[in-house]
């Protein structure tokens, strides 16, 4: 027996009043904006610590806002002890480094076995598309595509302490995906590697181990340079199943600490 369109329209109304089928949209405000966007350079560890921050001058350029939304921003991440401000001469908004204690250690610790499940699914995520983003690169590259990467590998070869290390191995995987020229590939690199860095910022370090890695990144590099769009994937995928087997190995050793 079919409905009546009366009853139809009623029973509509009566869901309606009762359960809302959307929530109310907040906007996001102009300083959290701000604030988000700085503190993905941060995360992403291409500002360094100790590093000063553009002045609130070349930030409210860059943004297309006013002072005092560059001004809430910062104190915002101030607030969060990701910078501070210094008067003086010499003054400026500086990247804080983080504190390198136990406590500090132990909490990021934490925090990896918390994520355990997502840096899992990262990784698997990863595998996928990271060997895309690079046969994708190898085809779309420009030629400033193609300089900005070498400068990312040569900047990687001459690190000489971890933090330049992961700025500069973050900015060649940043590279890579706006090298695609496709925005989605470019956001899906920015996202494997926010979520990635922290372990990755623990797995241990060697001379074999960087230079294993710094064969992979001038492979990686050559393929692109000639357009190889299949050695490209080729490399990049072996380049995410060595760093698989390091995140896993971690997260393993990690688990079994935690549990003795």
């Amino acid at each position: 027996m079919r409905s009546s369109p009366a009853n139809a329209r009623a029973v509509q109304r009566e869901l309606s009043l009762s359960a809302p089928l959307f929530a109310p949209v907040t906007p996001i405000r102009a300083h959290e904006y701000v604030a988000e966007q700085i503190r993905r350079h941060i995360k992403l560890r291409l500002v360094g610590p100790g590093e000063a921050l553009p002045s609130e001058r070349d930030l409210v350029q860059q943004f297309g806002v006013g002072r005092p939304t560059i001004q809430m921003a910062l104190r915002l991440l101030e607030a969060e002890h990701l910078i501070e401000a210094r008067r003086g001469r010499s003054g400026g908004t500086f990247v804080l480094a983080p504190i390198e204690d136990d406590d500090a250690h132990f909490e990021l610790v934490g925090r990896i076995l918390r994520r355990r499940e997502e840096i899992e699914e990262l990784l698997d995520f990863r595998d996928a598309v990271e060997p895309q983003i690079a046969a994708a690169a190898a085809r779309a590259r420009r030629r400033p595509d193609l300089d900005r990467l070498r400068s990312a590998v040569d900047a990687l070869d001459a690190a000489n302490d971890e933090a330049g290390y992961m700025r500069y191995d973050t900015e060649l995987h940043l590279a890579l995906g706006a090298a695609t020229q496709n925005r989605f590939l470019a956001a899906a690199a920015e996202d494997v590697r926010r979520g990635l860095n922290d372990a990755i910022s623990l797995l241990p370090e060697s001379a074999i181990w960087h230079g294993r890695v710094a064969e992979e990144h001038h492979a990686l590099l050559a393929a692109i340079a000639v357009r190889d769009d299949v050695a490209a994937a080729e490399v990049m995928h072996a380049h995410t199943a060595h760093s698989r087997q390091g995140v896993r190995a971690l997260l393993t050793a990690i688990k079994r600490r935690r549990v003795t």
